[in-house]
């Protein structure tokens, strides 16, 4: 039996099935709420239950460390009663937004030994609608999909640009080498919730691990592109200087941006000493350039341990949890389209 599902004060309300999550529900209904990985790693999509009860999906836990005892991950809740949500922010979107496109390879570059960048195309006069931060889907022919950030901003809407990072096994990571300009594949979009809102002057730092840097360059180049003018930090971490695979997207933004500051962090190799290299992982990197985060938004892409431990650097040097934001990369099959 469904049950219903309000938001407190609000006038919206939607029906979620049995076995069938908060967030997957709300977002079929229209209604937006902050989410990431799905997977119940991110911490996203953390809310309260205002009234009613909930179990986690299949047995799964419904709180990681993320949570305070009062919240719940919306990605791993179903109900078990009808229940009024209080989510940290919701907006309407329209469902019907999602598209699915058969994108052709326009290029394949190697852009470090084991990072490529993919370039699709959109068929003739059809464009993408998303926003800087979100992700598509790719559909595999088994059925699974995987997912990948934008690195292009909006105003680019005639294809994507994605940053694919070469896993041992991985499903399709193994065969983007063998993807040739012309071959085609099957993409959805949008997904993702982009916390970051237009309107924000704060001092903002984005920390990025790896490919994590796609998402970030893709919001980096939207702003330049609005002509914001806000203090930036882009910390970018990777094991050595071939991890920093972009540096000329980079080295354009220290142009153009007058407050923009860059810290590469290297984990291991000898820091080559030039500018504000940082040796050492990135939450070490950002105790160490930010040590007053008080007033700032950070936005933090890359793997589970990576977040987690950016997180709790952030919080140590006065970030309001609200203003943390995350994109986990969470590797595998991706949750299903909602």
């Amino acid at each position: 039996m469904s049950h219903q599902i309000s938001i407190e004060a609000a006038d919206a309300a939607f029906a979620c099935a049995p076995g069938q999550s908060l967030l997957d529900a709300a977002l079929r209904a229209g209604i937006d709420l902050p989410y990431s990985c799905r997977k119940g790693v991110c911490g996203s999509c953390v809310g309260q239950i205002a009234a009613g009860e909930v179990t986690g999906i299949n047995g799964a836990a419904i709180r990681n460390d993320s949570c305070t005892p009062e919240q719940v991950l919306y990605c791993m809740c179903t109900p078990a009663s009808d229940l009024v949500l209080r989510p940290m922010s919701w907006t309407r979107i329209d469902p019907s937004a999602r598209k699915t496109f058969t994108a052709r390879v326009h290029s394949n570059e190697l852009a470090a030994p084991d990072v490529s960048l993919l370039k699709l195309r959109l068929p003739t006069g059809q464009r993408a609608k998303f926003k800087a931060g979100q992700y598509l889907q790719i559909l595999l022919d088994d059925g699974s999909t995987r997912s990948y950030s934008f690195a292009n901003p909006p105003q680019e809407s005639d294809g994507a640009i994605l940053h694919i990072r070469h896993v041992a096994g991985g499903r399709f990571s193994a065969q983007v080498a063998q993807l040739a300009p012309g071959d085609t594949l099957q993409i959805e979009l949008p997904f993702g919730h982009v916390a970051l809102r237009e309107d924000e002057t704060r001092p903002i730092v984005f920390v990025a691990g790896g490919t994590g840097f796609a998402p970030v360059k893709s919001i980096l180049d939207d702003l330049l592109k609005r002509r914001v003018q806000r203090p930036v930090t882009l910390i970018w971490g990777a094991r050595d200087q071939a991890g920093l695979y972009l540096r000329p997207a980079v080295a354009r933004w220290q142009k153009q941006w007058p407050d923009f500051r860059f810290v590469p962090a290297l984990s291991e190799g000898p820091a080559d000493n030039v500018g504000d290299t940082f040796a050492g992982r990135v939450d070490q990197a950002l105790r160490a350039c930010c040590p007053d985060l008080s007033g700032h938004e950070v936005y933090c892409c890359g793997s589970p341990p990576m977040v987690a431990a950016v997180r709790a650097a952030a919080a140590e040097s006065g970030l309001a949890s609200a203003d943390f934001h995350a994109d986990v990369f969470v590797p595998g099959p991706s949750a299903p389209p909602a």
